[in-house]
């Protein structure tokens, strides 16, 4: 009974700060792509702790919840697409075989991750205004913005695992020693 107790406080909590890092989306601008990453790597703890079940629970409840609380839907859909549930499902990919496999895997899950999204916004929820903010680009601006997108995510990924590496050897043995 005490582990069900401890995974209803660990997803309880990491929801809540998963909540409020998507809720201050609209106080500055870049806040919409930085927060929702942001948001995701809480859900490392959560994966480390209670397992990666547990951690796609807490998502989904932040997923739910951040269609109807959270002010920005452009960082809300983010969250959704891809930056809520990549860091739970990252461990998974990385036990594939090769790494080439991981590589091809992850790039993929990205970029159709983003392509959905963004077709979500624009079509579904009918927000126009991000293609009028592609500006002078052209009309080949949401490849080059894809393009981007997807050094930035190397990046976002290199950073996640140095973000594991840190939290199982040396936050969780110097904080949570008692778990």
């Amino acid at each position: 009974m005490a582990r069900k107790s401890t995974q209803v406080a660990i997803g309880g909590v990491a929801a809540a700060l998963c909540l409020l890092l998507m809720f201050c989306t609209g106080l500055v601008p870049f806040a919409t792509y930085a927060l929702p990453a942001l948001a995701g790597v809480v859900l490392i703890a959560v994966v480390a702790e209670m397992g990666w079940r547990t951690a796609m629970v807490v998502y989904a409840a932040v997923a739910l919840l951040s269609l109807g609380i959270v002010p920005d839907r452009e960082a809300a859909m983010l969250f959704i697409f891809f930056f809520g549930y990549y860091p739970v499902i990252k461990g998974l990919i990385q036990r594939l075989p090769t790494k080439v496999l991981q590589l091809v895997i992850k790039f993929v899950l990205f970029n159709v991750a983003m392509i959905l999204s963004y077709l979500i916004i624009i079509y579904v929820l009918g927000i126009p205004d991000i293609l009028e903010s592609f500006g002078d680009f052209g009309k080949y601006s949401a490849l080059v913005l894809l393009g981007m997108g997807n050094v930035v995510f190397a990046v976002y990924d290199f950073a996640l695992t140095n973000i594991v590496d840190v939290y199982h050897c040396w936050f969780r043995p110097k904080f949570l020693r008692k778990l």
